[in-house]
């Protein structure tokens, strides 16, 4: 790499991005990679802060940035996710779909333990939007060895994939509303305004909905129709709690279905009950989903759209970060809660 002075740079193309910053306004690409330096752009160089500019002579061996952003990217990347051409050296991975986001966390350590690159995720489990970046990587140094960039490849080969995400399925949800209140229409049935817009958001859909008394027979037996509907996944709300009349749980149970958890390590979702009737999922939700903006729903239902089972082991994990904040404007998931 040979050091020339900007004023004897007329007619020499750079060889990296060269950024401009106005305090509090602009902060980007001044010059790009590539650009032939005219007369004119002089003083605008030097007014940036660049006295020298710098030529590259590449040795086989050698790397420039952009090109390494992208190795790396598609090293460390799931075959669906994207990423996008070097900007500055840096190149985003993009998620082109709805889903779970998957890091591999050994792998992405023992990356960015190498040095003179970097690899930067949001968290596991994060659930994703559609064209969402979920990581980003560079290179440090303007060139990297090539032989460093091989070593990447070959731990990302190990590890593969260091980066996915599982896109969302799109299923059948059946609901069961529990509450006499409800059932005797005492009070109104928040359900469709609550959760099942939540459902909707995630690209599924509720097909069959049933609003029982706080029976266990009348529980059991709307499961059951759900169960016999063709659901892929069944949410009960209410009857969650220790008072006499909170009788989901045993509903459940006159079903013989196989509990995994009964309570959860989150708040608001501590009275959560997860269970399966052959291989279908039951969310028996408290009711916190219909007053808190995010719960225990947020933090199960993706990890059920990507087809995941969720042990009691990663339940009782989801202590660590499970406690929500109550913000006063919710931004979840941009936030600590469930990660």
């Amino acid at each position: 790499m040979k050091k020339i002075k900007v004023e004897k740079a007329v007619g020499m193309v750079l060889a990296h991005d060269i950024t401009r910053i106005v305090p509090g306004k602009f902060k980007g690409v001044g010059f790009k990679k590539g650009h032939l330096v005219r007369p004119q752009d002089v003083p605008k160089l030097l007014k940036i802060g660049k006295r020298h500019i710098f030529v590259l002579n590449l040795a086989d061996n050698q790397i420039h940035e952009d090109d390494a952003a992208l190795r790396i990217a598609k090293a460390v990347s799931g075959e669906e996710l994207r990423w996008t051409d070097p900007k500055e050296g840096k190149s985003n991975i993009n998620s082109p779909t709805k889903g779970l986001l998957k890091v591999n966390p050994a792998g992405l350590l023992k990356v960015n333990k190498m040095g003179n690159l970097i690899v930067a995720t949001l968290k596991n489990n994060f659930p994703c939007r559609q064209d969402q970046t979920v990581a980003a990587t560079r290179i440090i140094p303007l060139v990297i060895s090539r032989p460093k960039i091989e070593r990447l490849e070959a731990i990302a080969r190990d590890y593969y994939p260091i980066i996915a995400v599982k896109p969302y399925r799109t299923l059948r949800v059946g609901a069961v509303v529990t509450g006499s209140e409800f059932y005797n229409g005492l009070a109104k049935d928040e359900f469709d305004s609550y959760v099942g817009q939540k459902i909707k958001e995630y690209g599924s859909r509720v097909v069959k909905k049933i609003n029982v008394p706080d029976e266990p027979g009348a529980i059991a037996a709307a499961i059951d129709e759900c169960k016999r509907f063709g659901c892929d996944v069944i949410i009960t709300t209410g009857g969650m709690s220790v008072d006499p009349d909170d009788l989901t749980r045993k509903g459940v149970q006159k079903l013989s279905a196989k509990i995994i958890v009964y309570g959860s390590p989150i708040l608001p979702g501590a009275m959560f009950l997860y269970a399966f009737i052959d291989d279908i999922p039951i969310l028996g939700l408290p009711a916190c989903v219909y007053f808190h903006s995010s719960t225990i729903f947020e933090l199960v239902f993706p990890r059920i759209l990507a087809g995941e089972q969720i042990t009691k082991a990663e339940i009782a994990a989801m202590g660590h970060g499970g406690l929500c904040m109550n913000c006063d404007v919710c931004r979840f998931p941009v936030c600590p809660f469930g990660k």
